[in-house]
């Protein structure tokens, strides 16, 4: 009977209906001194993983929290709570935000190069087209803003990449250093 009762009863401790994929690893409520991680379905207005991936996706985009927030369904105050508490989103928060900046200055460079054209079109009353006005100009306000707003962030992250990648002075010595005891290795050995 005992074998019947566990056979219904939902994984996990969940509802029935709640799927594995839906449970994510998040810290007790005591924090990082606390419980630990454990697996926690999550709420339905919550930060699910497509909502993540959209809001990931429109700051790479934009460079721009409020609207990457507005495009998850999310609360600006939410997705920089969400932030804090979890690091892995953190993580990715800073890697959309060196996309997006770096898209940004690419998008500058281009305008600045080639300038922008916007087409203007009248229409009249009955829709048929009256006139047609092209217009060039160079609208680099809202985008110098932004990059302003993020450059010390991104300059931080750059030099820790800089300093933690594989270009690093420190992993290039470490890395020769291996090599020439390789090297060392195979002549004692007679290689």
């Amino acid at each position: 009977m005992t074998g019947e009762r566990e056979k219904a009863r939902p994984p996990l401790g969940g509802r029935a209906g709640d799927k594995a994929e839906a449970l994510v690893a998040q810290r007790g409520q005591r924090g990082a001194a606390g419980s630990g991680p454990q697996l926690k379905a999550v709420r339905k207005d919550g930060w699910t993983p497509a909502r993540r991936k959209r809001f990931m996706e429109t700051l790479a985009a934009t460079c721009n929290v409020s609207e990457a927030a507005r495009a998850a369904e999310k609360n600006l105050s939410s997705a920089y709570y969400q932030r804090r508490r979890d690091p892995a989103f953190a993580r990715e928060w800073n890697q959309a935000m060196n996309v997006g900046y770096a898209e940004l200055e690419t998008l500058l460079l281009r305008q600045s190069l080639f300038g922008v054209e916007d087409e203007e079109l009248t229409l009249d009353g009955e829709g048929a087209l009256k006139s047609r006005k092209l217009k060039r100009g160079h609208p680099h306000v809202v985008a110098i803003r932004l990059l302003l707003a993020h450059q010390g962030t991104v300059e931080k992250l750059r030099a820790a990449e800089m300093r933690d990648g594989p270009e690093a002075e420190d992993a290039v010595a470490k890395m020769r250093a291996l090599l020439d005891d390789v090297r060392r290795r195979r002549e004692a050995a007679g290689d």
